[in-house]
């Protein structure tokens, strides 16, 4: 009975989330998965090992998927404490990339957008840039891009480019 229900449940968040964003994200995984009962075990059989396990306050945790190099997609899958799955987030958005600001070290920034596609060092600039791919509206492909001066570490600015015209 309780796999009937299991099954029941992420058919229903499937159409769910159909029915929210317009289309399913079936090929990641992600419909397999219900919040408060998914394990951690039933997370990495579905999306499989994460690139990085970020350690939360309280014991919780956040395994990173990033979907590239050639993928437009990052996500953060929360788990709480005793390892049951709460929530995920898309992290490669316009909205998360405007929360990097000047200052901020490496792991701040890999922490909020996971792993880089690229990262390229400009050595006569003392520049190390590191991008992500990422979509601009439905279909228009963009690539925002990082820069941290070499020697501290920092951000020192960012921007966004057309992979067309580099």
């Amino acid at each position: 009975m309780k796999n009937f229900l299991r099954a029941l449940s992420g058919f229903v968040c499937g159409l769910l989330m159909l029915g929210c964003n317009g289309r399913a994200i079936e090929d990641f995984g992600l419909e397999k998965l219900i919040k408060g009962v998914s394990s951690e075990a039933d997370v990495r059989s579905a999306m499989g090992e994460p690139a990085m396990i970020w350690p939360e306050d309280n014991g919780a945790r956040t395994l990173e998927y990033p979907k590239g190099p050639a993928g437009h997609r990052t996500f953060m899958v929360n788990l709480d404490a005793q390892g049951v799955f709460q929530a995920y987030t898309q992290v490669l958005t316009p909205e998360n990339f405007a929360t990097i600001e000047a200052g901020m070290n490496r792991d701040q920034v890999r922490r909020k957008l996971g792993k880089p596609r690229t990262i390229v060092k400009f050595a006569l600039k003392n520049e190390e840039v590191w991008d992500w791919r990422y979509l601009e509206g439905p279909a228009t492909e963009r690539f925002f891009n990082v820069h941290f001066d070499i020697d501290s570490g920092k951000v020192t600015r960012t921007s966004v480019s057309d992979p067309d015209l580099g």
